[in-house]
């Protein structure tokens, strides 16, 4: 299955000093078509409706919307379904059809054969480069990391962490087939800026 966009926005409001809903707003608007909802720590009712939200908005823009392990949310607004490691991709595609775009989180070759094997979309690779928005994973695993694992792989790569205008090229020509940003979107001060300076990256390469 092909993948919706080459720039995925992951949202972590506790990075962001303005309502999360505005910050996707604005990389829509930058040029967004990919976002994905991920808010752990928000109560179930919360993140249902936040889903809505950005359903919304992912409709009038014409982008595809994500939402992280949260199966009921993703089936009740009819986003896509991202999983952890290790996470129930074959109860997923069960609930949510053959058409529902459903990927893994992977912080190794092994763990992303382990995604491919169980019948996910896509995985995203993490750590590419180290950041604060993803620590506790291990050391980043490089350009080199990334090239290895894509040469391996049957299935889309989306590389994850430390990703900016300024490595996103590096990614693509690594092999990634999408890069995805979660600090440098969340925190930045001109969202729908930034969001126009990935993609601009992505188009030079």
């Amino acid at each position: 299955m092909p993948l919706p966009a080459p720039l995925l926005l992951i949202t972590d409001r506790a990075l962001n000093d303005r309502p999360v809903v505005e910050t996707v707003e604005a990389a829509l608007e930058g040029g967004c078509r990919w976002v994905m909802l991920r808010e752990k720590d928000l109560p179930p009712e919360s993140l249902l409706n936040m889903a809505w939200e950005l359903a919304a908005l992912a409709k009038r823009h014409h982008a595809a919307l994500s939402i992280n392990s949260d199966l009921e949310a993703a089936k009740a607004v009819g986003a896509g379904l991202h999983l952890p490691a290790g996470g129930d991709i074959a109860t997923a595609r069960v609930a949510l059809g053959d058409a529902a775009l459903i990927g893994a989180s992977a912080h190794s070759l092994e763990e992303a054969e382990a995604a491919q094997q169980a019948g996910a979309d896509y995985v995203t690779l993490s750590p590419i480069f180290a950041t604060a928005s993803k620590p506790g994973y291990g050391p980043a695993l490089g350009l080199e990391g990334l090239r290895h694992a894509v040469a391996r792989l049957h299935l889309p790569v989306v590389a994850l962490a430390g990703i900016d205008a300024t490595n996103a090229a590096a990614c693509r020509a690594a092999g990634a087939a999408a890069v995805a940003v979660m600090g440098g979107l969340m925190r930045a001060g001109d969202p729908q800026g930034e969001t126009a300076a990935l993609l601009h990256a992505l188009r030079e390469a």
